[in-house]
């Protein structure tokens, strides 16, 4: 992969550009690094111009001084598409990454962001459980434990560890708050707005973005299609990544614009 290193949005950032023929801008999963997902991004350049950043806070490059949203990782991957020379691309995420996509294109257009042909979602997070009163419970006696906690930071530091998810506990403070505002986003709102096609493509045994969220997002995307890997996790992307390479190439000759 030839790597290149940039300031985007006042970080230095690491990316990797490779291959040639229609452009294809992919965010990668909570902290993985575009690394994590070498099996498929070989592939999808060998007939693709891939642009693939370590988006800030993971792999290489470096965190924000404050907390993220989304719309920050949007305005990110817009600018890093314009240091690219991206003028169109198609849009590729796994879990965060699509989340990313799913904000940029359920949002207005911003002024020089590249035009997208298309979106491909693998496995795409944003989208809000259903929860149920216990879950309530638990929120509400953890912020109140908080509060009383305030002016005991490492108590405080302690609780945090073991009541937060895995990628929770192993985040810095900032890439904490981020993760944070992160989940309390929801893009279903967004989903009738996504004016593209959308290829969503899943693996059946899913438990981190269940298939009952493709199956949100295919109802309520205007055009939109779902592809299930049977047995296939959430790193179906990865671990299936010559099913992947093939579906994606068909759907994005099919879905090319003049």
């Amino acid at each position: 992969m030839p790597i290149h290193f940039a300031e985007i949005e006042g970080l230095r950032v690491r990316y990797s550009d490779e291959g040639q023929g229609p452009n294809l801008l992919f965010l990668h999963g909570w902290g993985a690094g575009f690394e994590a997902y070498k099996p498929l991004l070989d592939r999808l350049s060998a007939c693709h111009r891939v642009v693939a950043p370590d988006l800030p806070g993971a792999g290489s490059s470096q965190e924000p001084a404050a907390p993220w949203d989304a719309a920050d990782y949007v305005r990110f991957a817009q600018a890093l598409a314009a240091h690219a020379g991206l003028t169109e691309a198609v849009l590729a995420g796994h879990s965060h990454g699509g989340r990313i996509i799913l904000k940029w294109l359920g949002s207005p257009p911003a002024p020089g962001a590249p035009r997208v042909d298309s979106a491909v979602l693998f496995s795409a997070a944003g989208i809000r459980p259903r929860r149920g009163p216990a879950y309530y419970t638990r929120v509400y006696a953890y912020k109140a434990a908080k509060q009383l906690l305030r002016p005991f930071p490492r108590a405080l530091e302690s609780l945090r560890g073991r009541v937060g998810s895995a990628d929770y506990r192993a985040a810095s403070p900032v890439m904490r708050g981020t993760l944070s505002n992160l989940v309390a986003e929801d893009m279903t709102p967004l989903l009738p707005r996504v004016g593209v096609p959308t290829l969503l493509i899943w693996g059946e045994a899913d438990t981190a973005t269940p298939l009952a969220y493709a199956k949100r997002m295919e109802a309520r995307i205007p055009d939109a299609g779902l592809v299930v890997i049977p047995g296939a996790d959430h790193w179906a992307c990865v671990h299936n990544a010559a099913h992947c390479h093939r579906v994606v190439t068909v759907f994005v000759r099919d879905t090319a614009r003049a």
